[in-house]
């Protein structure tokens, strides 16, 4: 019997424990919405800046709109110092009131870009606990559930990455999302668990994990440490349709068929390019149809040159153009391809 009974995390409802984390440049509206199809039980806006919300700049202020039928969003924000966090914030909920608005907000402690870092901001933070304790004060009294992803500190010391968890959830956290990098890692080398375990025995219910989650095993073994729920990053970019899997592991209904025809995937990355044009425009229609292709794609056969040409195509109407014709490729009829795929290490571009 699958499981269709929903889950209590981070001070929301939601159909299951398995969530689209975010990612800079990628997790605009047409994806969230593309991955809520495939059965994300909740997703994330990319990185959107206090600053630029504070200011009303136009192009921060078009991040955050969100699809009718995208699943719950959670609003990640970032800056750094609690002020701008604040009132970030209430311009974003100014601006959402009049139409959709988001699940939750969420801080991002977790970025270790250096054009983020040096402001103080996203991984900067886990070496200023009092600054990102405040930021999470000063969230609580806009009424929505207030979400942090952190690192592993600095130094790696498992039970300073406890302390400032403890700390987060003290100033009012719901949620709190460990990837199991340091911030001096970035995306490279290991992503150790020892951390994540740790703190979800000692806080249960109240943690949830990032990183390297790759196949199925992965959510699996974060799930019994007893997380309460797992962010899919960039395996899922590499291999969309290991939420739809993971989720079938999990017990859990998934509305799509087990093995989708070739024709099938073909038509959702139409559909997720058509629906970029519309709500992105053009250039970020193409970045992002890229960006998703050899993911979904991957193990279908007679889909290597698609995915040559959809690499070469320089304009949303020629990729969606190449797409149409693909519709015509089926499972089995051509010479098989690989089903490995790009690494789920890297974004998956061409």
């Amino acid at each position: 019997m699958k499981e269709t009974k929903k889950i209590e995390a981070g001070g929301l409802t939601l159909d299951n424990e398995l969530w689209l984390a975010p990612l800079a440049g990628v997790t605009a509206s047409p994806v969230r919405q593309f991955f809520s199809r495939l059965g994300a039980g909740l997703t994330h806006t990319e990185m959107v800046s206090c600053q630029g919300l504070t200011r009303g700049n136009r192009k921060t202020r078009e991040m955050l709109r969100i699809l009718p039928d995208e699943g719950p969003v959670v609003l990640q924000l970032f800056c750094g110092d609690a002020d701008t966090m604040a009132r970030g914030a209430e311009a974003a909920l100014e601006q959402s009131a009049a139409s959709r608005s988001f699940a939750a907000l969420g801080i991002n402690m977790a970025c270790p870009m250096p054009k983020v870092t040096k402001h103080g901001a996203g991984a900067a933070l886990l070496n200023a606990p009092e600054t990102a304790f405040e930021m999470t004060r000063r969230l609580k009294p806009l009424g929505l559930p207030v979400w942090v992803k952190i690192r592993r500190m600095p130094s790696g010391d498992v039970d300073e990455t406890l302390r400032f968890v403890e700390g987060l959830l003290r100033a009012g956290g719901d949620n709190v999302c460990i990837h199991g990098r340091t911030p001096a890692q970035r995306y490279e080398g290991y992503a150790d668990r020892t951390a994540t375990r740790a703190a979800a025995g000692r806080f249960p219910g109240k943690i949830s994990a990032s990183g390297d989650v790759r196949a199925v095993e992965d959510v699996l073994e974060y799930m019994g440490m007893g997380c309460v729920g797992v962010m899919l990053a960039r395996g899922a970019l590499a291999n969309p349709d290991l939420f739809p899997r993971a989720l079938r592991a999990l017990g859990r209904e998934v509305a799509d068929e087990p093995t989708p025809t070739a024709k099938r995937q073909v038509e959702r990355l139409r559909a997720l390019g058509e629906s970029a044009v519309n709500v992105c425009g053009p250039r970020l229609a193409v970045v992002l149809l890229k960006r998703l292709a050899s993911g979904v794609l991957r193990g279908i056969p007679g889909a290597a040159d698609l995915r040559r040409r959809l690499g070469a195509a320089a304009d949303p109407e020629e990729l969606l153009r190449i797409l149409s014709e693909g519709e015509a490729l089926e499972r089995g009829n051509t010479s098989p391809e690989t089903t490995e795929g790009p690494p789920a290490s890297t974004p998956g571009l061409f």
